[in-house]
């Protein structure tokens, strides 16, 4: 790539979407440790830095650290939220920790009259008390520098976050940070990666085969045309129904590539997995109980094909970041990241996607020729209707989820303004009702329905009333075991997306 801009990472759950968000301005980026040093970013030659936000105080010293020789490249840099802090703190400016903080969309008002004030997500206890030297704040809260600037040596920072879609004007705050600081000049475009994607794949894999942890999903199916293009006539696909997929959707798939030129085998796995779950309550536990069976089933599938030494996985960003890295905090395990066991019966494990968010991975499904009702599947996730289910896992509650989330998805599937994900929980929690004449005592479900873009942020769908009293009334009268239903309004963060 000609233009490279560094994400330095200190452990913030938005650095992803900080990478994203430049690669959507058509700037190539790449996410690195923030602790890497300043003659390895000099040598990559970045047109700019931008150093995340991050879980801890610069006020400790234990905290995460940059080099400071990063700051005397001459290359802009931007911080955000824990990256100013950091920045001012080491350049020699003031950090007060342990007051009340801001958290949500706060308004900031630019030291610039001429300017409006706007909202924009906060999500901070430490605040800049005093600028570095050469530093002027550039914008402001009601209780915080919410913006700085040294215009000579091209550093700027914002204690607030420009990449979440909740932050008015963000994206423009990055465009002109990426264009008139860092002299962009664009170019960057997610299908043209599929090139170096396949290529990368050849060159790591070789003469040998591989086998694919085929869900189909969106993320494993572009997997899966990667890997076909790749290397054609060495890819088996294997789709291991877990018994936890949603209503008809392992006879679904088994259509949809059984019909495709690849190796198709459906592994019904479905009492092993449940006699795996059996007593397990914790979602964590649940997750990584699912990821070490799912291994477990494809070491014996690939033992019984003979030599396949490369496991392949549809791993995007999201599922990364929210399992952990060195910094930051696992928010869950995903089964196919934070779940894999230790010992792998494989030589190695390709996830050619891992770099990619899943609207970049929707517009590589498109290049790569995958239809449209696959590319724009609803998201669903490994551990499928497990994570769903709160609380032990169970025939009845599964089958009593299935229907209800079938009945979500028929209700809002033609939708004009359909939301970015939609689906049903069904809680552990029992309730009082009435059937009949009778007293019930069955289980609460919720719905929830998001908008995003990213999957990293969300904020909760205003579904009509009407679409929700529909929905309400078939479950409560269509299955038997649910007598009550609540609509989830909690946004990301700090909800997750998924329930568990």
């Amino acid at each position: 790539m000609s233009e490279l801009v560094l994400v330095l990472d200190f452990g913030g759950q938005y650095k992803e979407l900080i990478a994203g968000a430049v690669r959507g301005l058509s700037v190539y980026s790449e996410i690195r440790a923030g602790s890497m040093a300043a003659d390895d970013v000099k040598r990559l030659n970045p047109i700019g830095v931008i150093l995340t936000g991050g879980p801890d105080s610069v006020t400790l010293p234990d905290s995460p650290k940059c080099d400071p020789g990063l700051f005397a490249l001459g290359i802009p840099v931007l911080g955000i939220c824990y990256g100013m802090q950091l920045m001012c703190h080491m350049l020699g400016g003031e950090v007060s920790s342990g007051g009340a903080g801001e958290y949500g969309r706060v308004t900031v008002t630019p030291a610039d009259s001429a300017q409006k004030p706007f909202l924009a997500l906060m999500s901070h206890s430490d605040a800049v008390t005093r600028l570095p030297e050469g530093f002027k704040a550039t914008a402001r809260t009601a209780s915080c520098i919410a913006a700085c600037e040294d215009a000579g040596r091209r550093l700027c920072g914002v204690q607030f976050h420009p990449e979440t879609k909740h932050t008015e004007g963000g994206r423009e705050i990055l465009r002109r940070f990426l264009y008139e600081l860092c002299g962009a000049s664009g170019g960057y475009r997610p299908e043209k990666t599929a090139a170096a994607l396949i290529e990368n794949i050849r060159y790591t894999v070789g003469e040998q085969r591989v086998l694919l942890a085929l869900s189909g999903g969106v993320d494993s199916s572009v997997c899966a045309a990667l890997l076909s293009k790749a290397v054609p006539g060495r890819l088996t696909c294997i789709f291991v129904d877990h018994g936890l997929m949603r209503l008809g959707e392992g006879d679904e798939i088994e259509r949809v590539f059984s019909s495709l030129d690849l190796r198709f085998i459906r592994v019904n796995a479905q009492e092993r997995f449940l006699a795996r779950l059996r007593g397990a309550a914790d979602p964590e536990r649940k997750r990584k109980l699912i990821g070490e069976e799912f291994i477990r089933v494809f070491e014996k599938e690939a033992a019984k094909l003979g030599d396949i030494p490369f496991l392949a996985q549809g791993t995007i960003y999201p599922d990364i970041v929210e399992s952990g890295g060195e910094y930051g905090a696992t928010i869950k395990s995903h089964h196919n990241v934070g779940g894999l066991p230790e010992t792998l019966a494989f030589t190695g494990v390709i996830e050619p996607l891992a770099g990619l968010f899943k609207d970049e991975v929707r517009v590589l499904g498109k290049k790569l020729g995958l239809p449209e009702a696959l590319v724009k599947r609803q998201p669903f996730p490994g551990p499928g209707l497990a994570i769903r289910v709160m609380g032990e896992v169970t025939e009845e509650k599964l089958e009593a989820l299935r229907a209800a989330d079938a009945i979500v998805r028929e209700e809002l599937d033609g939708a004009r303004r359909r939301p970015a994900q939609y689906f049903a929980v069904l809680t552990d929690t029992r309730s009082v009702g009435v059937k009949g004449d009778g007293r019930t005592y069955d289980y609460v479900a919720a719905v929830r329905a998001v908008t995003t873009d990213d999957f990293m942020t969300c904020g909760y769908a205003p579904l009509p009333h009407t679409v929700l009293r529909r929905v309400s009334s078939r479950m409560t009268s269509e299955i038997p075991s649910i007598s009550r239903v609540v609509y989830d309004v909690t946004s990301k963060p700090p909800g997750t997306i998924e329930w568990e």
